[in-house]
């Protein structure tokens, strides 16, 4: 990876791999419920994300099986993925610390 924050998506494919590994369908989902319903992968989108970050060696295959006559694959992180995304989290939080520092915020929500 570079010195660049992951764009959205790669970030939340990462963190919906980075405690079991899941298929497609699952990982989706995951997606979905990790963004509180803010972003919704299609299919085409989804596949083409994972395939890159497959050539990328952030994500491999974990397993491979036949479902419904249908091949389901299971991916999984790994080792530069889960650094490359303990790295983000990292910058995420950092920042997010920042804010809440310049805002002054302590500990409560902040209000209007």
């Amino acid at each position: 990876m570079t010195d660049r924050a992951m764009q959205e998506p790669t970030l939340l494919l990462l963190t919906a791999l980075a405690d079991v590994p899941r298929h497609g369908y699952a990982i989706a989902r995951e997606v979905e419920s990790i963004s509180g319903g803010r972003v919704k992968l299609r299919t085409g989108t989804l596949y083409g994300a994972l395939e890159r970050l497959l050539q990328q060696g952030l994500i491999e295959v974990h397993k491979e099986e036949i479902v419904d006559s249908r091949l389901r694959r299971t991916y999984t992180l790994t080792a530069p993925g889960r650094a490359a995304l303990a790295v983000e989290a990292e910058r995420i939080a950092a920042t997010a610390r920042e804010a809440t520092r310049r805002l002054g915020i302590t500990g409560k929500a902040a209000t209007a």
